[in-house]
């Protein structure tokens, strides 16, 4: 019988399409994983990748072969949680995936709080783009994921957490400055800077515009950034205007708040966060925690933020 090792090799060269970076993901050396995967084809008597394509592809029967070494990995995972149930503290290792237009603002609150209640989790984070995240989480390369929702995905499940309201920061120089209170309909698209294509927030400030991305801030430069700070940090030092969550502001100083920072009408365009996982999902004890650290150390204001004062924007 196949190994776990060999099934966890098999999946690496199926997923790197290369066997000196699977063999890299593996911690193992190249011949010693191609050595394997080929004791792996022998043993079952099929060829399970064509070498000769490049990058390299797997067989019809081959595919067959790893669909079967993803379940399989995917119950062994389930063994060691199983195992630690008894206790009901949560435990084991958990791997979570945050969009990066939440990370830097969201991880530092709860995180201290996490790692200070529940040490016996050990807690890997990455941060990923919503398309990736979702890939990951049905292919069972992560435990779950912070993200904005509704994904109208089946396969996935969303637990809500938060409501996080949009603010526009301008520059002073802006005709929208003078202005105590923003509608969406005071936006102009040529003085908006935008992140790049592949966030979700992108698509999210283009709806709450009713507007296609076509021209920039300055005519002859095409800028888009995979980082609001650095948005920010272009308004604030040149001219234009962004959309920020309200995370965002709370390391702000009251001055640059009060420089920056306008509100929208009620209700304001806002995003919702949620922790998702696959329906296959099994590590309850250890999302939970993560869920109820979140809201423990979540700002008040967001906490307590009703429905009817938000208008809900689609990343879709």
């Amino acid at each position: 019988m196949p190994s776990i090792h060999q099934l966890e090799y098999l999946v690496a060269v199926d997923r790197e399409k290369h066997f000196g970076r699977a063999a890299e993901d593996c911690h193992v050396s190249q011949p010693s994983l191609s050595t394997q995967i080929q004791k792996l084809e022998d043993e079952l008597g099929v060829v399970i990748f064509d070498r000769s394509k490049k990058p390299i592809k797997a067989t019809e029967v081959g595919k067959e072969v790893i669909e079967q070494a993803k379940l399989i990995l995917k119950e062994h995972k389930k063994l060691d949680y199983i195992a630690g149930l008894g206790s009901g503290i949560p435990k084991g290792e958990f791997e979570l995936a945050v969009i990066p237009t939440l990370a830097p603002y969201l991880i530092p609150i709860f995180l201290g709080h996490f790692a200070e209640k529940y040490p016996e989790v050990k807690l890997k984070i990455n941060e990923y783009k919503t398309e990736d995240i979702i890939k990951k989480l049905i292919n069972d390369e992560i435990d779950a994921a912070l993200l904005v929702t509704p994904l109208g995905d089946d396969r996935i499940i969303e637990r809500h957490l938060f409501f996080e309201p949009f603010y526009a920061y301008l520059s002073e120089d802006h005709p929208l400055f003078k202005r105590k209170i923003l509608t969406e309909f005071d936006l102009e698209e040529h003085q908006m800077w935008l992140l790049e294509e592949g966030h979700c927030f992108r698509e999210q400030v283009l709806k709450v515009c009713s507007m296609e991305k076509k021209g920039g801030v300055f005519p002859n430069i095409e800028f888009a950034s995979g980082n609001l700070e650095t948005l920010k940090n272009l308004v604030k030092k040149n001219t234009g205007y962004t959309l920020l969550p309200e995370l965002a502001l709370m390391d702000m100083t009251d001055k640059e708040i009060k420089t920056h920072i306008k509100k929208f009408k009620k209700p304001a365009p806002t995003r919702e966060v949620s922790i998702v996982h696959s329906r296959s999902f099994l590590k309850e004890s250890i999302i939970t925690a993560i869920e109820q650290s979140i809201l423990d150390t979540l700002p008040k204001r967001i906490r307590s933020l009703k429905r009817q004062d938000i208008e809900v924007v689609d990343i879709y």
